[in-house]
């Protein structure tokens, strides 16, 4: 195990697979990186990405149990273990496809897949938690792969909330000398990265926002039977109702500071419908609410940015699946009229794959974090502590 490990960390350049799935429920991205380095030395290239939708069926199963307070225990147990099997299979059929031994990838880093969420300290537990499935064992048996596994969990124990964790990987792959960024990604949550220029004393900010896609999808599977607002093209069409708007942004989490995170445990179908009913507000097309819960969107993220930026020149790239949506991307283009806004495929990263690369190079950090341990006391909510877990296929 030590020698097989050790091995790999003595390589010029490690084959990194990189798992993301995300609480938008699409499907599986997979990034296979060749990484050479680490820390602020490291060199990433990705040499292969896709993803692989969610069936209709899959996406249903996970649903039952997704951000749920009462689910079937024993559904939750199998999942767990089908969907580890599942993303061995994914992989096996991309190597396959792309003529490639098995034995020439180093190693997998797995996201899994959340299915709860909790950040904060709760009355009776008192502690933070969190949860991701796709036990990571099968997947390392089935592909004969070392697996890297439960980021987000190491994270929590760590000190810190477990999201995002995009943070390390974004200041590796985009700090600039000459540009601030903001790296903003759009998935069921929207969450940031602030990254000064110059950066030399760790100023790196990250966070969620609140949603992102997971209000607006959640409304168009149940009132319109179809799985997004596809590019934003209903929310075009519709305007913000005010009073809802007003209403959605008097949730308690847009009032605390940053950094904080949160899922669909907080932003659901039901909070937007409780205030709907308390305001009197059933009579919306569906249209207007699109546009107001997009406008939501683009609002509390670019607030929260500004708050962070502090009226100094950035950039923001945007990636994730928000970033395919022309209201949001106009959105917040608008509100930032001065400075550029693009999606990341201007750097050189497909939106897509971003993600998924991002827990490659995790994985690589790990590695590396097993050789030349972290003081984990000296840093507690460090990003550089979440070495998660490792499953051997054998």
């Amino acid at each position: 195990m030590e020698n097989k490990l050790s091995s790999i960390y003595t390589k010029k350049q490690r084959r990194i697979i990189g798992l993301m799935s995300g609480t938008s429920l699409d499907g599986l991205d997979v990034a296979i990186c060749h990484i050479a380095g680490f820390g602020e030395k490291t060199d990433c290239f990705l040499e292969y990405h896709t993803t692989i939708p969610y069936l209709p069926s899959f996406k249903k199963s996970i649903q039952k149990v997704f951000a749920k307070k009462k689910i079937d225990f024993s559904h939750l147990c199998q999942l767990n273990a089908f969907l580890g099997n599942w993303y061995a299979e994914q992989i096996n059929l991309i190597l396959s496809d792309q003529k490639i031994r098995p034995d020439k990838i180093d190693l997998i880093a797995s996201h899994g897949q959340t299915v709860q969420h909790i950040p904060h300290p709760t009355p009776f537990y008192n502690r933070p938690s969190t949860l991701q499935i796709g036990d990571a064992d099968h997947l390392a048996l089935k592909t004969g792969i070392i697996t890297f596994s439960d980021f987000r969990q190491k994270n929590i124990a760590a000190g810190g909330e477990g999201a995002p964790l995009a943070v390390y990987g974004d200041k590796i792959l985009y700090s600039s000398q000459t540009e601030t960024r903001v790296l903003v990604n759009l998935g069921g949550i929207a969450n940031f990265t602030f990254l000064p220029k110059n950066n030399t004393k760790n100023f790196e900010i990250t966070t969620d926002t609140g949603p992102a896609n997971t209000l607006i999808d959640q409304y168009c599977k149940k009132h319109l039977h179809i799985s997004h607002d596809k590019g934003g093209a209903m929310a075009l069409q519709g305007k913000v109702n005010t009073i809802l708007l007003k209403e959605c942004k008097l949730h308690p989490f847009f009032q605390k500071s940053v950094p904080k995170s949160t899922g669909q445990e907080t932003f659901h179908l039901g909070w937007i419908e409780e205030i709907m009913k308390t305001n009197h507000l059933s009579f919306l097309p569906h249209e207007d609410i699109l546009t107001t819960l997009s406008q939501l969107t683009v609002e509390t993220l670019c607030e929260e940015i500004t708050k962070v930026t502090k009226n100094n020149p950035f950039s923001v790239y945007v990636s994730g699946g928000g970033s395919h949506n022309k209201y949001i991307m106009s959105g917040i283009t608008k509100y930032f009229m001065s400075n550029k806004v693009e999606t990341i495929d201007v750097l050189g990263m497909p939106s897509e794959a971003k993600e998924a690369v991002i827990f490659a190079i995790l994985a690589n950090e790990a590695l590396f974090k097993i050789h030349n341990p972290p003081k984990i006391s000296a840093a507690p909510k460090s990003i550089e502590v979440s070495l998660g877990k490792i499953s051997f296929p054998w």
